[in-house]
């Protein structure tokens, strides 16, 4: 039988101890190293080498849990990384799935779901919360819905007419950046030209 060796990220120590003693309940599971904060999260993976971690988002000071994950991919690109929070928002899913998770659990899931999804996970497996996955689909369904906040924003202003300077001086963030949000734009809402995407947006706002 493989242990999964798990490594424990959250700021809040009584959460760790929590889980800690819930994950090392299970003979194939053991949890080798805590961290509660990004910086520590990613000094762990290099130290400990665990097969799995489990992030939490909100970490209090210092880099938050998509920038660990950020990181933390960068470090070992193969490692799983779950989501294990109370963070349950389009924006939070999209972000961390965005930077590398394999998969988001809430805390709220059932001691039977965590250890499935611990197993999935250092399996390789995507593994998603049934709300979560109840809204990822919902997302596919309507994609125009599955835009972060800031491409939302951006949408709406091309819907004004806006060049890609003028959104860049609206939002201040470079021409480059711009192109590569309305990119992101393009392939989210299955359109490929600035008029198609223009006519989504106006279709988001009840406009035909």
């Amino acid at each position: 039988m493989t242990t999964v060796t798990v490594l424990l990220v959250d700021d809040h120590a009584v959460v760790r101890a929590g889980l800690r003693a819930l994950l090392d309940s299970q003979p194939d599971i053991e949890v080798i190293a805590e961290a509660g904060t990004g910086e520590e999260a990613v000094d762990a993976v290099t130290t400990r080498r665990p097969r799995l971690v489990t992030m939490d988002l909100a970490l209090g000071s210092g880099i938050d849990g998509v920038e660990a994950i950020r990181r933390i991919r960068q470090v070992d690109r193969d490692l799983p990384v779950l989501v294990f929070t109370t963070y349950d928002t389009d924006a939070d899913v999209v972000r961390a799935i965005d930077a590398g998770a394999i998969g988001y659990l809430l805390k709220d899931s059932t001691p039977q779901e965590i250890f499935a999804a611990v197993r999935g996970a250092a399996a390789g497996q995507s593994v998603l919360s049934p709300p979560v996955a109840s809204r990822l689909l919902q997302q596919m369904q309507r994609p125009e819905e599955a835009l972060t906040p800031r491409e939302a924003e951006l949408l709406t202003l091309l819907a004004k007419g806006m060049t890609n300077k003028e959104l860049g001086k609206a939002l201040f963030i470079s021409e480059a950046t711009v192109k590569t949000h309305l990119a992101h734009i393009y392939s989210k809402l299955g359109v490929d030209t600035r008029a198609a995407a223009v006519s989504v947006a106006l279709r988001r706002q009840g406009i035909r």
